[in-house]
C-alpha cells in the first residue's frame, strides 16, 4: 500500500485588535510567529482580518514575506470597519466582537453578506495584487461560502475543530478531522451528491486530541458541559500545544499511518493571545516539526497548496481515520474516530471497557438555519444528526454509548487494539475478540459468538432524537425536523435500545442518501 501523506498547513491569523486586552502588542506577535519561521525555513499561511488588512505596518511585513514560501488569505469575523465601509450598521460592543448577531456573517442579510464579501475581496486584491485563494473563520454559513467560492474561486476552506458551546457557538457531529467536499446546502454537511458537492475542502482546524477533547469537562454523575480545549495550540499548557509530552504524543499518533487517507492537523495560532502566551509551546513545537520533516515523517506546506491537492486526488470526499493507541498519559486506552461523506463513528477502549461513543449521520437534505435566516443572538450552533453520543447523553453515572453484552456481562478485551486499512476507505478495528468493519456506508460488527447491543443513556433532554418507528431492521428518527434511519443488515431491534447479533454479526447500513 502506498506511504500516505503526513501533512502540517502553519496557519497563523492576525487581528488588529484585542479588546480583551488592550496591552497585547498583536504586530510584534505576528512579527515574532513569522521569525521563528523563518529560522526554520518553514512554508506556510497567514489569514488576515480586515481591519488588519487596512493597516500599512501588516501590509509591508506579509507584503515581505517570499511568496514562494508563503501565501496570504482572509481570516473572516465581521469587524466594524467593514460593516461601515459597507453602509451596514454595527452591534457589536468593540470593535471586533466574538458574539454570533454581530462578529459572523450569519448576523447580517445574504446581502449584507455579499456586499461584505465583495468589499473584503477587493480590498485584499487592491493590497495585494490579486484575490485571495484560501479562507478561514471559526464559523461560516453556507450562502457566504456559496458566493465566495462561486464568484471568486478558491483552493481551501477551514473552520473551528468539534466544540461544544466554547466561545458562544457549536459546531458537533460533524467531519471530525482531515477533510471533506462540503453539501452547498449546508456547509457542515459532506455532500453525498455531485449536484450538491461544493467543489472546495473544509479542513477542521486545530488538531484536536483524539481520546480527550471529544468529553473533555464532561461529569459522568452531572453530564455535558461547556467543553474545554486540548488542541495543537501552543497557549494551551495545562493539556495540549504548550505541553512537550502531549505535543510529542500527538505527533506520533496523529501522524502513525493509520489514517486511510491522509493524515493532518493545522498548527500555529491567533496573534491575540500575544507572544508571551505562545512562544513557549510555538517554539517546542516548530523543533519537532523541523526534526520530523528532515526524518521524512511529515510535510510542512501552505494551506492551499494542500487544498489544490486534495482536489487533484479526490474527486468525492474519501473516508478517513484518526487513530490513537494510547492517550497522552494513559497507555491504556485506544481511540479511533472513522468519518466518510456518510456518517462518523468513534470506537473507544478505556482499559478493557469497549465503547462505541459516538455515531453522527450526514444527510445534505438537511439545510443550513441560517441559509436565509438571520442570528439575533450571542450563540449558534451548527450539528449534524444524532444517533449515538458520549458526551451529550452521558449522566447519572451513565457514559452513553453502544455496548456489547454477552450473557448479561459487558465484554471486555485484552491486549491493545489493532488497526487494519483494507483499501478502498475500508477499516478493520479489532479488540481482542471483536472486530469492527467500517466502511463508507456500513458500520459491521462481529464475533465469534452472539451478542447482544445495548444504547446506554444517562441524559436525555439534550440533542436527542425521536425514535418515529421501530421495526426489526430498521429504526427511524427524527430531529430538527429530519427524518433518518438506522438500518440492520445483519442482527434485529428488540427494542430502540437494544439490537441482538445474527451469527455473531450486526450491521448497520448509515447511508441516508443512495
Amino acid at each position: 500500500m502506498p506511504k500516505k501523506r503526513q501533512i502540517v498547513n502553519i496557519i497563523n491569523f492576525i487581528r488588529a485588535i484585542e479588546p480583551r486586552n488592550a496591552s497585547i502588542d498583536l504586530l510584534y506577535t505576528t512579527k515574532k510567529q513569522i521569525e521563528l519561521m523563518e529560522q526554520y525555513q518553514f512554508s506556510g499561511t497567514f489569514l488576515i482580518q480586515y481591519d488588519a488588512l487596512l493597516l500599512p505596518e501588516y501590509q509591508e511585513l506579509l507584503k515581505a514575506l517570499d511568496p514562494a514560501r508563503y501565501e496570504i488569505g482572509i481570516w473572516y469575523e465581521v469587524v466594524q470597519p467593514l460593516t461601515e465601509k459597507c453602509g451596514i450598521e454595527w452591534t457589536g460592543r468593540y470593535p471586533w466582537d466574538w458574539h454570533c448577531h454581530c462578529g459572523f456573517p450569519i448576523g447580517y442579510t445574504n446581502q449584507q453578506r455579499e456586499i461584505m464579501i465583495d468589499e473584503f475581496f477587493a480590498k485584499f486584491r487592491e493590497v495585494f495584487g490579486y484575490y485571495p485563494r484560501v479562507f478561514g473563520s471559526w464559523m461560516f454559513d453556507s450562502h457566504t461560502i456559496r458566493y465566495m467560492n462561486d464568484k471568486y474561486g478558491l483552493d481551501a476552506i477551514c473552520n473551528c475543530k468539534e466544540q461544544y458551546g466554547t466561545d458562544g457557538y457549536t459546531l458537533w457531529g460533524g467531519y471530525y478531522g482531515q477533510a471533506y467536499y462540503p453539501a452547498r446546502n449546508n456547509i457542515f454537511m459532506p455532500a453525498q451528491t455531485e449536484e450538491q458537492r461544493l467543489d472546495v475542502p473544509l479542513f477542521r482546524m486545530l488538531g484536536s486530541d483524539p481520546v480527550y477533547q471529544y468529553d473533555f469537562g464532561m461529569d459522568p454523575e452531572t453530564g455535558a458541559k461547556t467543553q474545554g480545549v486540548i488542541t495543537l495550540e501552543p497557549v494551551y499548557n495545562g493539556k495540549g500545544g504548550g505541553v512537550p509530552v502531549w505535543v510529542d504524543w500527538f505527533m506520533q499518533e496523529n501522524y502513525n499511518g493509520d489514517c486511510l487517507t491522509f493524515g493532518y492537523a493545522q498548527a500555529g495560532q491567533e496573534n491575540p493571545f500575544g507572544w508571551d502566551k505562545m512562544k513557549d509551546g510555538l517554539i517546542y513545537q516548530f523543533a519537532q516539526f523541523d526534526r520530523l520533516q528532515k526524518e521524512g515523517r511529515i510535510e510542512i506546506e501552505p494551506f492551499g497548496k494542500t487544498g489544490r491537492w486534495f482536489k487533484e486526488t479526490y474527486k468525492d470526499t474519501p473516508a478517513s481515520a484518526i487513530t490513537a493507541h494510547s492517550a497522552y498519559d494513559d497507555p491504556d486506552k485506544d481511540s479511533v474516530w472513522y468519518c466518510s461523506k456518510h456518517y462518523r463513528v468513534n470506537l473507544y477502549g478505556d482499559h478493557g471497557v469497549l465503547r462505541v461513543r459516538d455515531i453522527h449521520l450526514f444527510d445534505e437534505t438537511y439545510g443550513d438555519l441560517f441559509n436565509d435566516a438571520i442570528c439575533f443572538g450571542n450563540e449558534a450552533t451548527y450539528e449534524t444528526l444524532p444517533w449515538v453520543d458520549g458526551n451529550r447523553h452521558t449522566g447519572d453515572g451513565i457514559l452513553s454509548g453502544l455496548y456489547l453484552t454477552r450473557d448479561g456481562e459487558d465484554v471486555t478485551y485484552e491486549g491493545k487494539m489493532i488497526f487494519e486499512d483494507k483499501g478502498n476507505g475500508i477499516a478493520e478495528v479489532r479488540f481482542g475478540e471483536v472486530t469492527f468493519v467500517l466502511t463508507p456506508n456500513c458500520l459491521g460488527i462481529r464475533a465469534p459468538w452472539d451478542f447482544t447491543i445495548e444504547h446506554r443513556i444517562g441524559k436525555d433532554n439534550d440533542h436527542m432524537p425521536a425514535v418515529e418507528l421501530l421495526y426489526s431492521k430498521k429504526m427511524d428518527l427524527s430531529y430538527d425536523g429530519q427524518r433518518y434511519s438506522i438500518c440492520l443488515n445483519k442482527g434485529n431491534f428488540r427494542t430502540s435500545k437494544k439490537i441482538v447479533s445474527e451469527g455473531g454479526m450486526v450491521s448497520f447500513f448509515l447511508c441516508q442518501n443512495n
